[in-house]
């Protein structure tokens, strides 16, 4: 007889990545499961492991069971809202916390608003404002709290950790290693700015600076150094849960926020840096929308360095796995002019990747590739972290 099971009652396998990738992309494409998994009367799973640990995976809360002899296949869709999949994106109704891990996961969806710059009578732009996670004030908030949820839950404890990281990871580790007691030894680039350093340093992060300029050229060196320390290294550049994060919380978010705010959903922007926020959600909406959903990112232009963003050729891992279906180049000075337009339009001062993400979008309506409906934009985090970069753009440009 089929039941639906606390998911947390059943024992299975982690799968492999692939194989992540293809069954949740079917389970998105159904809005739902048509088979169910079969357990003995222990609740130990005898087929259906994959499935087991995909839906655990993906954030549902149910599973649909039956016991021994029943049949895998069902005689209706389970759908994704009976198997409790929008559960772990409730947050908070008083915003009342138990801890500042809590104050985190809890405190999501980070906040959807409608902008006036780029909106007009056929499209709306919306900005998923990304600097409301408290640790780093950014979207690495969410990979750097589930890389380490996860690497905990295997090893058991961790006294020191090292990671390479331009800014924002970094901060969020510092937090994160402080709440649970690890050392943290952070590797930034040249090119970081100098207020990251200190910054740092007041988390009680230890700060090693590299003459790469950028991170993903420093990654031997942090594996060499923390398999000689003993430590701990994430690598967020090639770390799966990187992508599994931003598939279970960001995108699914984004979904949910749609539904609730009547959006007529037509693309998504975003940024390129690991790639693992804008693949997640390209991989999410594609399954879950098809085609109709357009999905763009952006990059630095040729010799230009936009903190939070990197070219695709410098090396990202999950891009090449989904489709993206425009990438726009775009300078720092084109990333500060967005930033500028934002912020004396509608106030709010978003970092230099989100204006780098409203130029993108900018040309990407220009090129109209989206004519009508809601276009969300992800905007990684605020721009007072880049004053630094952004008074030495002003002293040679005329804003």
């Amino acid at each position: 007889m089929l039941k639906l099971v606390d998911l947390s009652k059943l024992e299975c396998s982690e799968t492999d990545f692939n194989s992540f990738l293809k069954l949740s992309g079917e389970i998105l494409r159904l809005g739902g499961v048509k088979e169910a998994i079969v357990v003995d009367h222990s609740n130990k799973v005898i087929r259906g492991n994959d499935l087991c640990d995909v839906l655990k995976r993906l954030g549902c809360v149910y599973a649909p069971v039956v016991i021994e002899e029943g049949s895998e296949t069902l005689t209706k869709l389970v759908t994704l809202e009976e198997l409790g999949f929008y559960e772990d994106i409730k947050p908070e109704p008083a915003r009342v916390f138990s801890s500042t891990l809590e104050l985190l996961y809890r405190n999501w969806p980070t906040p959807m608003v409608r902008l006036k710059t780029l909106s007009s009578k056929t499209v709306n732009v919306w900005c998923k404002l990304e600097w409301y996670n408290p640790y780093s004030c950014s979207v690495k908030d969410r990979i750097a709290w589930y890389m380490l949820k996860k690497a905990l839950e295997k090893l058991g404890g961790v006294e020191v950790l090292y990671e390479a990281t331009s800014t924002n990871t970094g901060l969020a580790l510092a937090a994160l290693a402080n709440i649970h007691g690890i050392k943290s030894r952070l590797y930034l680039p040249s090119t970081a700015q100098q207020c990251i350093d200190y910054i740092l340093r007041l988390m009680g992060a230890e700060v090693v600076r590299g003459k790469a300029t950028i991170t993903t050229e420093m990654i031997e060196d942090v594996k060499r150094d923390a398999l000689r320390d003993g430590a701990l290294n994430l690598n967020q550049f090639e770390n799966d849960y990187n992508f599994e994060v931003h598939l279970r919380y960001t995108a699914k978010e984004i979904d949910l926020q749609a539904r609730s705010g009547g959006l007529r959903l037509a693309a998504v922007v975003g940024g390129l840096g690991t790639s693992g926020h804008l693949s997640a959600i390209s991989h999410y909406v594609k399954n879950r929308y098809g085609d109709q959903v357009k999905v763009v990112g952006v990059v630095p232009a040729v010799g230009s360095v936009i903190p939070g963003i990197r070219r695709v050729e410098s090396g990202m891992k999950w891009i090449h796995l989904i489709k993206i279906d425009k990438i726009y180049d775009v300078s720092l000075e084109e990333a500060l002019e967005g930033l500028i337009d934002v912020a004396r339009r509608d106030g709010i001062l978003i970092g230099l990747s989100g204006g780098a993400v409203i130029q993108a979008t900018r040309k990407a309506l220009n090129d109209g590739l989206v004519d009508e409906g809601d276009v969300v934009l992800v905007i990684p985090d605020h721009g007072l972290k880049y004053v630094e970069i952004i008074e030495r753009c002003i002293e040679v440009q005329s804003f």
